[in-house]
């Protein structure tokens, strides 16, 4: 999937008419050929916050028409662009409106949009943090190549990020505003999820470490096969990683750091979004 700049792409459609009551929460579904899933993901979320924004990345079915009826915002490219122009795309629009902070959830189905509310709680606490929502606890219901796939890349990116990271391809996510504008800033270049990847590694040589919140995993038998791609994806990010190394001259403090102890994890109350509602 090729990934540009989109934003001289993008049609804007009207949000809900009350997302003033909010704080500058959004909630972020980036969501491609997703018809099947999206209108369910976004009716769950917005009965959890007032602002919901959903990135039609150029679907080609009917992703977009299925939220014709709904209070929220609506941003699409003409073409697929990618995750990381999506991600882009949607930060950009929050941060303009004042944004500060955003949950991140991927528009396939396999979070459940009520964890949000876990991980907001978190975050309120310590909102300096990226909080992760980490499924690789759930080791039985991820699938076998995908686990592994997963526990590689946490080992690169936690070496480059300097600290140890539960779940670093969980999608699941609360980005704080300073994070957002960090991504923008630092990386504009990386394409695909390597974008994911290199946020938590700059993010953290901000200042901003990651903070896991345990969910489950989902992987419905149904579901449509994922963008992910288990061996190149992975290859992609610990390219991109081997790189930011380098430049560090293979940062062994880093590498130190990250395998001295269990990554920050913390268990979170049940419900934490009274003020959205």
């Amino acid at each position: 999937m090729p990934d540009t700049d989109s934003r001289s792409a993008i049609d804007v459609l009207p949000a809900a008419a009350d997302a003033h009551v909010d704080d500058g929460v959004w909630i972020v579904i980036p969501a491609y050929n997703e018809a099947r899933t999206i209108r369910g993901l976004a009716q769950a979320a917005l009965a959890l916050c007032v602002r919901v924004l959903v990135v039609d990345d150029g679907s080609s079915d009917a992703t977009g028409e299925q939220l014709r009826d709904l209070p929220l915002t609506l941003l699409r490219h003409p073409v697929n662009l990618g995750k990381a122009a999506a991600l882009r795309s949607a930060f950009a629009h929050a941060l303009a409106l004042g944004a500060t902070g955003v949950v991140t959830i991927d528009g396939d189905g396999q979070h459940d949009p009520r964890d949000a509310t876990k991980l907001l709680a978190v975050w309120r606490r310590q909102s300096d943090r990226l909080v992760i929502g980490s499924r690789l606890h759930d080791r039985a219901r991820i699938p076998r190549g995908r686990y592994f796939g997963n526990r590689t890349a946490c080992f690169w990116i936690s070496w480059a990020a300097g600290h140890p990271i539960a779940d670093t391809q969980s999608g699941f996510r609360v980005y704080p505003r300073a994070v957002m504008e960090i991504a923008l800033e630092e990386c504009a270049s990386c394409s695909g999820f390597t974008f994911e990847s290199e946020i938590i590694i700059a993010a953290a040589h901000r200042g901003h470490r990651t903070l896991a919140v345990a969910i489950g995993a989902c992987y419905p038998v149904d579901a449509r096969p994922s963008h992910y791609r288990a061996g190149p994806d992975t290859m992609k990010i610990i390219a991109m990683v081997a790189t930011r190394l380098l430049s560090k001259g293979m940062y062994l403090q880093g590498l130190w750091r990250s395998l001295q102890r269990a990554p920050d994890k913390v268990l979170a109350p049940e419900s934490a979004l009274d003020g959205h509602r």
